[in-house]
């Protein structure tokens, strides 16, 4: 099954995330299919971007978003 989640980057004490597309199976920072936007919580104001055309597209074909991933683009 493929999913859209969040993928951790950047350092210890300053977390970065990027939105990908994954197969389920895979671990949580292991290889992606897509990325298709960026998360970075230590900012202010946060930020966050999201390719809504891709991000649309994926959930059309049937790739499930996480709880997070789910809350964030509703924004």
């Amino acid at each position: 099954m493929t999913v859209i989640r969040l993928t951790r980057m950047g350092r210890n004490k300053k977390p970065f995330y990027r939105i990908v597309v994954t197969d389920s199976r895979k671990r949580r920072d292991s290889g992606w299919i897509e990325s298709i936007g960026y998360f970075n919580p230590v900012t202010e104001p946060k930020v966050l971007k999201i390719d809504e055309e891709r991000y649309n597209y994926w959930l059309s074909v049937g790739a499930k978003p996480s709880e997070k991933v789910k809350k964030l683009a509703s924004k």
